[in-house]
């Protein structure tokens, strides 16, 4: 069975052009929403998606339609190869997975999107090694200061109660203990 999606990102834009085609195309059942491509949780293609079984075939006007970006398009149709099933859209008829030549470009398509992940994490990861190399710290800022805890060290020494000492500094008593015991001791 062919199932058709279209979609407008406004309430000004008509979805009837879409439609149309789908309908010319074969798709026996519609769905159909008006809101962004960008939206999280777009109910109609979650919808569509529950609705496809194994050889069906989810049919756009245009990818999109489907999708904002390459990666996300990838993501739907991982999807919807899980179930067995089918995309296709009718202006870029490239993107037919019911046929071979379809298959290969969406595989190509992978490939090459995993490259690009894998090229992000390398220059993230280089990144982060050339910024620790230059001193750079990762992480939570702490909450206290050297001479701040030093400090803290000193009144707790002095005999100030680990409560009194946080308030000074406004801070939790656990940030006090984690000051004076570094090594599990005064």
């Amino acid at each position: 069975m062919k199932l058709g999606y279209a979609r407008v990102s406004t309430e000004d834009q008509n979805l009837d052009i879409q439609c149309a085609r789908l309908s010319e195309a074969g798709c026996e059942m519609m769905f159909d929403e008006k809101i962004s491509g960008a939206a999280r949780g777009r109910l109609e293609l979650e919808k569509l998606m529950g609705h496809l079984r194994k050889d069906d075939v989810l049919v756009v006007t245009r990818l999109d339609r489907l999708a904002r970006s390459t990666i996300e398009l990838l993501h739907i149709a991982e999807r919807i190869r899980e179930k067995q099933a089918g995309l296709q859209s009718l202006d870029e008829p490239w993107a037919d997975t019911t046929s071979p030549s379809g298959v290969m470009i969406m595989t190509v398509f992978a490939g090459i999107a995993q490259f690009e992940r894998s090229l992000i994490l390398s220059r993230t990861d280089e990144g982060r090694k050339a910024a620790m190399v230059r001193g750079v710290t990762f992480g939570r800022p702490k909450k206290m200061r050297p001479d701040q805890a030093e400090l803290a060290r000193q009144l707790v020494l002095e005999g100030k109660s680990i409560s009194s000492v946080a308030r000074t500094f406004n801070v939790h008593p656990a940030t006090i203990y984690r000051c004076i015991e570094p090594n599990g001791s005064l």
